[in-house]
């Protein structure tokens, strides 16, 4: 399936229980918002971010930035509540932690009514699950949790995320079989501007949307590495030229810069000048 057209490309975290953080992410030009709830409120604050969240949303000011609410587990003391305010918040999506599989969907979906529903993805069970959780009806996007999947295997944290590959390429072919978002995980060294910048390419090449962010200069990076280039968008037009060319001529391929183009090469480049579109409109917003 196609993958999703609205831009992904920098989705940060904010604690819901942060006013003056809620106020500022309105002038950030971060394509996604997610308000957490979760590991962002210490446990005695979680009524009052709560509240304090429905007030901001209901406030709005957040333009055409994705809104994302993360609740607390429904297995917890606090997630039936989280899911039962979210309902009513202005938002576009409830993200829930730790799914393991689709019956935990389910659940949230019991709770949400017709809200849409993203998936954290950071647990063994839920990356040998992905393909369950992403068929989903009610799935929109899953958020790959790499800190507390890093925990759970007992892995080591290496620049090129090898102990990883294997669980972000699993969410990530469940995500493009069902044609949802599937977005990378955080970068926990928010001053390394030169390892975030490797590791959004990195997931940028592997295909996902955009990556999660925990600190707002993370952000101009992020939205450079998931934006099509210059040169992509440049070569994207050339290609669907020439093979438009070819075909009146009757002929089924083209050559470009030495290269030969053929339909699928076509359907690749469409999807490129359609993203630039997309992210043009939202920055323009």
């Amino acid at each position: 399936m196609s993958q999703p057209a609205r831009p992904y490309r920098s989705v940060l975290y904010i604690p819901s229980s942060n006013t003056r953080a809620m106020e500022k992410v309105k002038t950030l030009p971060v394509d996604a918002i997610i308000f957490d709830l979760e590991d962002a409120v210490a446990a005695e604050e979680k009524d009052n971010a709560r509240t304090t969240l429905a007030g901001a949303l209901g406030a709005g000011g957040f333009g055409p930035r994705a809104r994302i609410v993360r609740i607390n587990g429904l297995d917890t003391d606090w997630g039936a509540k989280d899911a039962e305010a979210a309902r009513n918040m202005d938002a576009d999506a409830v993200l829930l932690p730790k799914v393991d599989r689709a019956a935990d969907v389910d659940a949230l979906a019991e709770i949400v009514g017709d809200m849409p529903i993203w998936a954290m993805m950071e647990t063994p069970l839920g990356m040998l699950n992905a393909a369950e959780i992403a068929a989903h009806p009610r799935m929109a996007g899953f958020v790959m949790g790499t800190n507390d999947l890093a925990k759970e295997l007992g892995c080591r944290f290496r620049s090129d995320r090898l102990p990883m590959q294997t669980s972000l390429q699993l969410c990530l072919l469940a995500a493009r079989a069902h044609g949802i978002v599937a977005v990378d995980g955080v970068y926990n060294a928010f001053k390394d501007e030169d390892g975030l910048r490797a590791e959004c390419e990195q997931g940028r090449d592997m295909g996902f949307d955009g990556k999660t962010l925990i600190h707002p200069a993370q952000v101009a990076i992020a939205n450079a590495a998931f934006a099509p280039t210059d040169e992509e968008i440049d070569l994207a037009r050339r290609q669907i030229e020439a093979f438009e060319e070819a075909e009146a001529a009757g002929k089924g391929v083209a050559v470009v810069d030495g290269k030969i183009v053929e339909n699928l090469h076509i359907v690749t480049a469409r999807q490129t000048l359609s993203k630039a579109e997309a992210i043009a409109e939202l920055e323009n917003a």
